[in-house]
């Protein structure tokens, strides 16, 4: 654009009269181009991010649907595996397989996570989490004394949760203050939503803690 109107300008040096009014001219005739450029680029990008939501949403959308076992079994089936107290369950995409990976902090203050096959609800694995430098020693406290103060089990509040759609993952608040269980649920369209639930009498309300 600026090669374009440097040449307009030289050529109303040379000419007498109506020079001036053919470089705004020319000047004007690229700044409509630019718009109109960036009215298409606008247009194309919007483009791509409908695309791409719908892509995320059908993926959410079979992902959902491929999960026979619910998010409550998988927790249980975890914690007949390893006793302690279920912390979170997230339906992951572990390459080509898709699991339940559910954290289990034990009676003793050790972290273990357990893998449940979604389809049949049998353990795939199971390790315990290392924490070398202690760094998550103060949340692991933070989380003890929320459980500590919470009636709603994990696998309760993704219950509570499942009438809202298929549960995808289920965590544990602590630190916010008003604490309370976050939901994750996928509609069968694919839409994804967030949810709260109480830690003493399981009431399910919309997460606007983003908000």
């Amino acid at each position: 654009m600026k090669r374009n109107i440097v040449i307009a300008t030289v050529a109303a040096a040379a000419l007498i009269g109506g020079g001036t009014a053919i470089a705004l001219a020319a000047s004007g005739d690229d700044e409509a181009q630019v718009k109109r450029s960036s009215v298409q680029v606008s247009d194309d990008d919007n483009e791509r991010d409908d695309v791409e939501i719908a892509d995320d949403k059908a993926e959410d959308s079979s992902e959902a649907k491929a999960a026979q076992v619910t998010a409550a079994d998988a927790i249980n089936a975890a914690l007949k595996h390893k006793s302690g107290t279920a912390v979170s369950a997230d339906l992951d995409d572990e390459g080509t397989n898709l699991v339940w990976d559910v954290d289990i902090l034990t009676n003793g203050g050790a972290w273990h996570s357990v893998q449940i096959d979604p389809g049949t609800g049998k353990v795939l694995g199971s390790h315990a989490d290392r924490d070398d430098d202690g760094d998550d020693a103060a949340e692991t406290e933070r989380i003890r004394a929320t459980l500590k103060d919470s009636s709603i089990t994990a696998a309760e509040a993704a219950e509570a949760a499942a009438t809202k759609g298929t549960v995808t993952s289920v965590d544990l608040d602590e630190d916010a203050k008003n604490k309370a269980w976050e939901i994750n649920t996928t509609a069968p369209d694919g839409t994804a939503n967030d949810w709260r639930v109480n830690l003493t009498n399981a009431k399910v309300t919309i997460d606007r803690t983003d908000d």
